[in-house]
């Protein structure tokens, strides 16, 4: 029953899709405005030779001596070509693990992004900011939002949140656009029906429980349910550390239980949730039921042999879902009762958000790049003047010795 309720309701947001002129053209994305580089292009610039460069920094690196951040960025601004990304790659992992790591610009990591979606190497983007402990890339929210942006364009949902998942990871869902960005990728992800393993159920949900927490409406509310259902999931079958390992979560059993504080949310304000949401949970809830009956039941099989290590705590929060599945069931008759539940899916919630919302998120974004572009170019030049003295100071002391050492042989 409850398949066929999901089914029909994604048929529906799949009608809505193709009636709506405003939605078949996909105008909530990103405008060209957004993705435009003309700002990051109508800076200074500093053409540079790679091969001059490269050799530079192998000889630096020889020599046991620290690369300087301006050497690196030199060598990203200056890419012209596919292979040129695979180099400049080379280069930021050996900064990275060299004494200078910590001083990798923002401006590099902006630039490394925008280079690689130019020059066709977005893997390697993404491969970076994936491995970001081995090359130092953390983007900032408007450069994640590109890259996001780049994989929704294409429809490739799955790898739009697996960049969703490195922007939960990193915690820097702190601009709207990157929000709604990532909750209509989530959205139109879930909307695919993907069959997850649990490592990516932890992923997935952890993405929707902290990106739904930053929006206060329908898609916020339906995102914390989802996410914290996903996570509850991944508590009662593999345990609480399983959950909150590697994650940037809270330290705390019962996220089935928080899932139904958010219904029960609902319920009590004056918001809905999508039907197709709660006939999941429902789905889930079966699932979950089945699973531990079968393996309470492979448990009772074993008799004397050899088990596994139990924690108490675990199956104490094992032992609540015949209650969580209880206090479901009255909260989706309440929810029902009341009218709190609607027809539209999370999807086209998260659709419907993009369309009103990202328009006036992108304006405020730009202005702020702008001024970062700005503030960056400062830096900038202020490293290069720094260089510059450095550079003279160090010739005057050659100079210097070189003139103390021919007076020696006179003296």
């Amino acid at each position: 029953m409850a398949a066929s309720v999901w089914k029909c309701c994604m048929t529906a947001a799949v009608k809505v899709k193709r009636l709506s002129p405003s939605i078949s053209a996909r105008r909530w994305l990103l405008s060209a405005a957004y993705t435009d580089a003309k700002v990051w292009e109508a800076r200074e610039k500093d053409p540079q030779s790679l091969v001059m460069l490269a050799t530079t920094m192998d000889r630096t690196y020889e020599r046991k001596l620290p690369v300087s951040s301006l050497a690196v960025s030199r060598f990203v601004d200056n890419i012209s070509s596919r292979e040129e990304v695979d180099q400049a790659e080379y280069y930021l992992y050996k900064f990275r693990h060299s004494p200078n790591c910590w001083y990798l610009r923002g401006w590099t990591v902006h630039s490394w992004i925008r280079q690689c979606l130019k020059y066709d190497g977005r893997e390697k983007a993404l491969y970076t900011v994936k491995n970001k402990v081995q090359y130092g890339i953390f983007p900032d929210d408007f450069t994640f939002n590109l890259l996001i942006d780049s994989y929704i364009k294409d429809g490739n949902f799955e790898t739009a949140c697996s960049v969703v998942e490195e922007v939960m990871r990193q915690e820097a869902f702190d601009l709207p656009s990157t929000q709604i960005l990532s909750l209509y990728a989530l959205g139109n992800y879930l909307a695919t029906r993907p069959q997850l393993s649990v490592v990516e159920e932890k992923a997935l949900g952890a993405s929707l429980l902290i990106c739904g927490l930053t929006q206060d409406n329908s898609v916020g509310l339906c995102a914390q349910l989802l996410g914290n259902a996903l996570l509850g999931k991944v508590e009662m079958l593999e345990g609480i550390h399983s959950v909150f390992k590697g994650m940037p979560l809270y330290w705390g059993r019962g996220y089935l239980g928080r899932a139904l504080d958010v219904m029960e949310r609902a319920a009590s304000d004056d918001v809905k949730l999508p039907k197709d949401t709660v006939d999941y949970i429902h789905n889930m809830l079966e699932e979950l039921s089945s699973a531990l009956d079968s393996d309470s039941s492979g448990e009772e099989s074993e008799g004397e042999g050899e088990k596994k290590e139990v924690d108490e705590d675990d199956q104490a929060e094992k032992a609540k879902l015949p209650q969580y599945v209880s206090r479901f069931k009255e909260l989706s008759k309440q929810l029902s009762a009341q009218g709190k539940t609607e027809p539209q899916s999370f999807e086209a919630l998260a659709n419907a958000l993009a369309q009103k919302s990202l328009a006036a998120a992108e304006k405020v974004d730009l202005e702020q790049y702008e001024k970062l572009v700005q503030d960056w170019e400062a830096e900038r030049r202020q490293l290069i003047q720094r260089e510059e003295e450095m550079r003279a100071k160090a010739e005057e002391e050659r100079e210097q010795r070189l003139a103390a050492k021919a007076a020696a042989p006179q003296a």
